[in-house]
């Protein structure tokens, strides 16, 4: 059975445009839908809203900021949220960026440090409200083999982004058989070349001028004329998928092939609820 997911930021849709949105991802099949943390709608609060008022799709952080809440705070929430939805929630945790998080005054760590540190704190917290019934699913942010193995001995897996069907490969032989590979890849239904490249450049930019992106990227093959001017064309074609509906569904096949357990479908496009772009969601539906 394909697992697939959506990640999209959610403050284009108002609060029942939003609860709307969930409900046409779970009729088509989608099993997930993954809520970001930048400076829009908090993903612990959203959470929660979604869960209220949904009944069988699955609501994740994808990811909730390890710097901004304390591995306590985290623990409850977890536990709350999947108590409370009856086993829909799933936490997925990540150390997001030097920039960022020096910007909301945060004393940058090496990330398996930073991690390892927030695991270990998490696990020690006795939370008192009552258990759900299964635990609730734990995924952290990954890209390299040390943050990748420990994802695979101390959560229930990963999660990558803006990564490709190789690095899936690669991620699956690390982790082994039995974690959970939670790949986040960008589609857009737009089979004009200058046209796609041209969106998807500017959906991007920010990740190309980033080099812990740079570094992984380069392990793939590419190589800094891939990163000037916005990015080359063989790195956006590698990044993000575009084309027809046959393409896209090639692409997804591929992470799936690779050994990807979920696809977190990232859809350009998707507007408010009067004009919401549905044309990558039908593409990749899983029904």
């Amino acid at each position: 059975m394909k697992r697939r997911g959506v990640l999209t930021a959610t403050e284009q849709f108002h609060p029942a445009g939003l609860v709307e949105f969930a409900q046409a991802l779970d009729a088509r099949g989608y099993d997930s839908i993954w809520l970001p943390e930048l400076f829009g709608r908090e993903p612990i609060a959203t959470a929660g809203y979604l869960l209220g008022r949904t009944q069988r799709i699955a609501v994740a952080t994808g990811i909730a900021n390890v710097y901004v809440r304390d591995a306590s705070a985290m623990a409850q929430a977890r536990q709350s949220l999947a108590e409370l939805s009856g086993g829909r929630f799933m936490l997925g945790l990540g150390v997001s960026n030097p920039q960022l998080n020096a910007s909301r005054g945060h004393t940058w760590q090496p990330p398996l440090q930073k991690m390892t540190a927030y695991l270990d704190a998490m696990d020690a917290v006795k939370v008192t409200s009552p258990a759900p019934a299964q635990p609730c699913p734990t995924y952290i942010a990954a890209h390299g083999p040390q943050l990748q193995k420990l994802g695979a001995a101390r959560a229930d897996g990963v999660i990558t982004y803006l990564m490709t069907p190789q690095h899936a490969r690669e991620s699956r032989k690390r982790i082994g058989p039995a974690t959970q590979l939670n790949v986040v890849a960008m589609f857009l239904a737009e089979s004009d070349p200058g046209v796609a490249r041209a969106k998807a450049r500017a959906g991007i930019k920010v990740y190309v001028g980033l080099d812990y992106y740079h570094r992984e990227w380069r392990k793939l093959g590419f190589d800094d004329a891939d990163f000037a001017g916005g990015g080359s064309d063989r790195l956006i074609d590698a990044l993000v998928a575009w084309g027809d509906e046959g393409e896209l569904r090639d692409r997804i096949a591929a992470f799936e092939d690779a050994g990807a357990s979920r696809v977190i479908v990232m859809p350009f496009g998707v507007q408010t609820k009067n004009g919401v772009d549905l044309r990558v969601l039908d593409a990749l539906a899983a029904n």
